[in-house]
């Protein structure tokens, strides 16, 4: 792997550089700890131009995680869950601007479905949707949501752009993020409780429910880069889904949430646009081609010679994509098959 930086070199770094490799987790051993420190020193430091880039994504980063709090902390849990999947309409939105990338019909046509979900949630909520604390804001948590979706989507789409446009490891653009993020944390805490922490202390307040949702927020963290490493687009989509239909049973059971069939249809609607937006370009070609082709010919039996055994049922299959029940799969064709 080559040395962080833009145009950098193993070779050209001078006497303190080290390969990035060493940055890669399980190498930090107590033999090169040292070396571990030199590469750190020599990527965030003295290049630190690459460094400063990581401002940006960093301090939207942090600015959303603070107005999903604020979201959450006025709108009811399931509402919050769905609306925040606006943050997929913003990606794609940024990802057509910024990385020029192209959408197919289908992709549109679930981004519009998305929206008008997330519109029917709002109105219901707009509506009374059931009793609610009174020190909710719905305005001022649906703001704190769409802002939080605005800048979820530039700052990935941004950081995406980084890293496809330098050699910097996925490890070394995160660390780089926390230092920037953690800085900002700070600052932002100094600020606004400064006189509170020099009094009671900096884990003043940590209480059990506080450290579930840290340790939460940080396995979440490793989770997502396990799903997008190991799984796919469709499962990531039934995760999300999945996650929208557990929050309204959580806020139903522990807050007494009201689901009428207003909320339904506009949750059905989002659930509905994720799993139509997650699906393989190929796979929705295929499909199409499939399904128009068999309405055109119509129903067809095919009759066996005598003597001859019925054919095995296998799934249905167009080339190389094998249809399963709701779960569509792109498959690498057999040589001969």
């Amino acid at each position: 792997m080559a040395a962080v930086g833009v145009g950098a070199s193993t070779a050209a770094a001078g006497p303190g550089a080290v390969s990035a490799g060493t940055l890669e987790p399980g190498t930090a051993s107590a033999g090169n700890v040292k070396h571990l420190v030199l590469f750190l020193h020599e990527a965030v430091l003295v290049q630190y131009v690459d460094t400063l880039k990581l401002a940006v994504p960093s301090l939207i980063y942090t600015l959303q995680n603070n107005l999903q709090y604020v979201a959450i902390s006025n709108l009811p849990a399931a509402t919050f869950q769905v609306t925040y999947q606006l943050k997929i309409l913003t990606t794609a939105l940024f990802s057509v601007l910024m990385l020029n990338r192209s959408l197919s019909r289908l992709q549109w046509a679930s981004l519009l479905l998305l929206f008008t979900g997330v519109a029917i949630v709002q109105a219901q909520q707009a509506g009374g949707g059931g009793p609610r604390p009174l020190d909710q804001n719905p305005g001022a948590g649906l703001a704190a949501v769409v802002a939080s979706c605005l800048s979820s989507g530039f700052a990935g789409v941004y950081f995406e752009k980084i890293l496809k446009g330098s050699s910097g490891s996925v490890w070394l653009r995160n660390l780089q993020l926390g230092l920037f993020g953690t800085a900002l944390g700070l600052v932002g805490l100094w600020w606004a409780e400064g006189t509170a922490v020099a009094h009671r202390g900096f884990f003043f307040g940590y209480t059990p429910a506080v450290w579930g949702v840290v340790l939460n927020q940080a396995f979440g963290g490793l989770l997502v880069a396990v799903v997008v490493k190991y799984a796919d687009n469709i499962l990531k989509g039934f995760a999300t889904s999945l996650s929208i239909v557990l929050s309204t049973v959580a806020s139903i059971r522990l807050f007494g949430f009201h689901l009428d069939p207003l909320f339904a249809l506009g949750a059905g609607l989002v659930i509905g646009a994720v799993y139509l937006y997650s699906l393989p370009r190929g796979a929705v070609k295929a499909i199409a081609s499939a399904s128009s082709s068999a309405s055109a010919s119509g129903p067809c039996i095919h009759q066996q010679p005598p003597g001859q055994p019925p054919p095995p049922q296998l799934s249905s299959h167009r080339g190389d994509l094998i249809t399963e029940p709701f779960l569509p799969k792109l498959l690498t064709k057999v040589k001969g098959s």
